[in-house]
């Protein structure tokens, strides 16, 4: 039998701090397509919607995709953007669907309500009605919320940070909504809670105690009725009631037993939530290092945490920089500095031109640092279109939009329009600069830079630079989570696993 099935990618990460309100501008930025454009462009790359179309062709489904859209993370979206998003989705609902299957990121926040997946699905619900099985991927660091956990029965999160099985998701939910739609299964999902704003290292899985759970998670889908296990380290940025980190047990049933299984794994989250990887050097600290590395090991890769452009970060901080510079770093790059002003005056300039002016900044000095006014040369200027090659971005593309490299005694200066966090060599080496042949490379990203960086890597230090994402979270102006929260409570707090109560199905 060919099943029909729904399918729809609407993915934002929200960061409330964020002043910027994401629009529909922001998707077109990343991305916003039609279906047959989206599967013409992302059907075969590491993508969700290659995982779906995988397991369709397997099965041959019917498959109506009918929009691909992502925006960098970023402020909250624009009730207008969200409507204009959510349109082809629910023009599309009032039909006879044998099942639905929706890439999310889950941790969307508008400027209407808390829980933007959550509104989407009753939205979907409310023309589908309740049996029709809804397929959700998402996002590790999603913050899961009941009412998604309420509308759809089957939600499979990544496996990976950095995401690199972002398809093999695609295939696992898919292949669970195939069993769905046969009758083999009648799945639900069950979620569990922490009081904490993230798992204590944000969800890293190459080392540390995620693999340890994940092993145990993948143990446990072995045993009857548990059809999937996700983990979700959360999205800390985000000023909203069910923010924190979640366990996500996909089953047939809420029993005893599958309780245990989540309550064993969101506990170990909770125990284990002084136990963090990362060290975090100032921006002082950090330039310091960069001073006295010997490249002969490979480039020293300097990451700004606190002002990553995938976590909603301005991406303009300029404490790092700044740092680098007064330190006498040489042979190095650093990217991107988001400044669209900046951007634009470099790309009236010839290639060779020497030039004064100030850069980054902008947008909120108090985090990570005012403008840095600087004298270079300006060494490539143009269009910032970037098709990826490493483990993430793989044959996809990405804008900075109109970017210029300038070089200042002795660092190389990726200055961009369009946020995007460093994930791949190409968003260098498209502009004339080779990561390889630096002693230091300072980028702004969290974690996911080391799936293609680490191997090139002499040494990785990370480093806190105050900006939009600090660590220092008692900085940020937090008024909806729920409290005590850690860390931003003084011990001692006590765990609350109280929502290992899941789901009820579509009630």
């Amino acid at each position: 039998m060919s099943f029909k099935v729904l399918s729809a990618e609407i993915s934002h990460e929200t960061n409330t701090f964020n002043v910027y309100p994401t629009t529909l501008r922001s998707f077109e930025d990343r991305y916003l397509l039609k279906g047959d454009q989206a599967i013409a462009t992302r059907g075969d790359k590491n993508t969700e919607l290659a995982g779906l179309l995988d397991v369709g062709r397997d099965y041959e489904w019917d498959v109506n995709h009918v929009i691909s859209a992502a925006a960098g993370p970023g402020g909250k979206v624009t009730r207008a953007a969200f409507d204009a998003l959510t349109a082809p989705l629910i023009a599309a609902a009032d039909n006879n669907w044998d099942g639905v299957f929706l890439m999310l990121h889950g941790a969307m926040v508008t400027d209407f309500c808390e829980d933007g997946e959550g509104e989407i699905l009753r939205r979907l619900r409310a023309i589908i009605g309740p049996d029709v099985p809804i397929s959700v991927t998402l996002d590790s660091h999603a913050n899961v919320t009941m009412q998604m956990c309420n509308l759809a029965q089957i939600l499979v999160s990544f496996t990976t940070y950095p995401h690199v099985d972002i398809r093999a998701t695609g295939r696992r939910a898919a292949e669970l909504l195939q069993r769905t739609m046969t009758g083999d299964i009648s799945p639900r999902t069950l979620r569990f809670h922490q009081p904490m704003l993230e798992e204590a290292n944000g969800g890293r899985t190459d080392l540390g105690p995620m693999i340890e759970r994940h092993a145990l998670a993948r143990a446990f889908e072995t045993r009857k009725g548990v059809y999937a296990i996700s983990i979700n380290g959360a999205f800390p940025c985000a000023d909203i009631a069910e923010v924190g980190p979640t366990v996500l047990v996909t089953c047939d049933g809420d029993c005893e037993e599958h309780r245990k299984i989540g309550n064993t794994l969101a506990d170990d989250i909770w125990a284990r939530r002084h136990e963090v990887l990362n060290a975090y050097m100032s921006s002082a600290q950090a330039a310091n290092e960069a001073r006295s590395w010997n490249a002969s090991a490979g480039p020293l890769i300097l990451a700004d945490y606190a002002d990553n452009p995938g976590s909603g970060a301005y991406g303009d901080a300029t404490g790092l920089l700044s740092a680098l510079l007064e330190a006498g770093v040489g042979n190095a790059c650093f990217g991107p500095l988001v400044d669209p002003v900046a951007a634009a005056y470099l790309n009236a300039q010839p290639v060779g031109a020497e030039v004064t002016l100030p850069i980054g900044g902008k947008t909120a000095p108090e985090f990570g640092g005012g403008p840095l006014r600087v004298t270079g040369i300006v060494k490539w200027a143009g269009d910032g279109r970037v098709v990826g090659s490493g483990p993430i971005l793989g044959g996809l593309e990405r804008s900075f939009g109109p970017t210029a490299v300038l070089h200042v005694v002795g660092i190389d200066i990726l200055i961009v329009t369009i946020a995007h966090q460093i994930l791949d060599l190409k968003q260098f080496e498209t502009f004339g600069i080779d990561p390889v042949s630096k002693s230091v490379v300072a980028l702004k990203s969290m974690q996911h830079f080391r799936a293609a960086f680490a191997p090139i890597a002499g040494r990785i230090i990370v480093c806190d630079s105050g900006a939009l994402c600090t660590l220092h979270y008692g900085s940020m102006d937090y008024k909806f989570v729920p409290r005590p929260m850690f860390p931003l409570d003084p011990s001692p707090i006590t765990s609350t696993n109280a929502s290992g109560n899941g789901a009820d199905r579509h009630r």
